[in-house]
């Protein structure tokens, strides 16, 4: 499982991070998204549709599409058996770990400080999740926890933007950041999204 995780994480320089209300949107923002060279997807639980969109964007060909805002087994289950390849969580506690080990699928936690990588070294996972990014301090915060835990790699999300991202991206630490600036709100605009996800799919 964290070689699937590790695997996925460089597969990409940005992960986009999707909250999407209408699942009429899905297929077409997932189809310009991997004609711009990005294919790992991170759809968030957040809202009502969240569940059928991944259902439509694991339809399109060349899509890896995982679940993020996964809080606990149950959203866990839900997500896998909407076709989740992969899932993100916010935080890292004991009960979600231990489905998601379980149940073999990729997992990306969430951590925001030395305690969190520790319990999660603890499960013996070394790939996080740097969240909230921007407000946990930054990369000056990043770049002292990856001092620390040498062997920890990260992806970073919460408050990184295009113009940001590269300086991320640069530090050994850091495989990818987690961006959700490559699709705004909205009605998509497809021609846009691929244009973004070039630009991003450039920045490493």
């Amino acid at each position: 499982m964290a070689n699937d995780i590790d695997a996925l994480m460089r597969s990409v320089p940005v992960i986009p991070v999707l909250v999407i209300e209408d699942v009429a949107h899905a297929a077409p923002i997932a189809e310009a998204l991997v004609a711009g060279g990005l294919t790992a997807l991170e759809v968030t639980l957040r809202t009502p549709a969240a569940l059928d969109v991944i259902r439509e964007m694991s339809r399109v060909a060349g899509a890896v599409v995982g679940a993020g805002t996964v809080l606990n087994p149950k959203d866990l289950d839900a997500a896998l058996s909407a076709g989740a390849k992969y899932i993100v969580s916010p935080g890292l506690t004991a009960p979600l770990t231990e489905a998601a080990q379980k149940s073999g699928v990729p997992y990306l936690p969430g951590v925001a400080n030395a305690a969190d990588i520790m319990r999660g070294l603890d499960h013996g996972l070394d790939r996080f999740k740097f969240f909230p990014a921007e407000a946990s301090g930054g990369l000056k915060a990043l770049k002292a926890l990856a001092a620390v835990f040498g062997r920890v790699r990260f992806c970073p999300t919460g408050g990184i933007t295009e113009a940001t991202a590269p300086e991320w991206l640069a530090h050994e630490a850091v495989l990818c950041v987690g961006g959700s600036w490559v699709v705004p709100a909205g009605v998509p605009d497809g021609a846009a999204i691929r244009r973004a996800a070039e630009a991003a799919s450039r920045l490493r």
